[in-house]
């Protein structure tokens, strides 16, 4: 067998949670990683990745922080995707890491109780 062809039996090496809800009658599947330098949060009811963003806290001379949020790929025109990356990064912050927020979002609803209901299911089953 060639050596570049043998498929590990361990378990993902990044520490993650996997878990599915229901969200406004939409099966919503969650996938939390904690890297050393990002966390990496996928959130899909289409099936595959969607808009991803990335948030960070902005360092900076002020004593109020400043949160960053850009789009990388997919749907620029949606502020209520920006607004949940807004409020998980808040919320990672808060609880005293600085490491940045890589966010997927595949939605067939992007009303705000759906993205109320992601930001819940996030905070709720966060490793941070």
């Amino acid at each position: 067998m060639d050596q570049n062809m043998i498929i590990s039996s361990l378990p993902f090496p990044v520490p993650h949670k996997q878990f599915s809800l229901d969200i406004q009658g939409n099966k919503t599947d969650f996938i939390i990683c904690s890297y050393d330098d990002h966390f990496l949060v996928i959130v899909t009811q289409i099936g595959s990745m969607g808009t991803i963003l990335h948030a960070r806290k902005e360092e900076g001379m002020t004593t109020e922080p400043n949160f960053s949020v850009s789009v990388i790929l997919g749907k620029r025109d949606e502020q209520m995707l920006v607004a949940c990356a807004r409020q998980i990064i808040e919320h990672i912050s808060s609880t005293g890491s600085s490491r940045p927020l890589v966010l997927s979002l595949g939605l067939k609803d992007h009303s705000l109780t759906t993205l109320k209901g992601i930001v819940s299911a996030v905070k709720e089953n966060c490793l941070w």
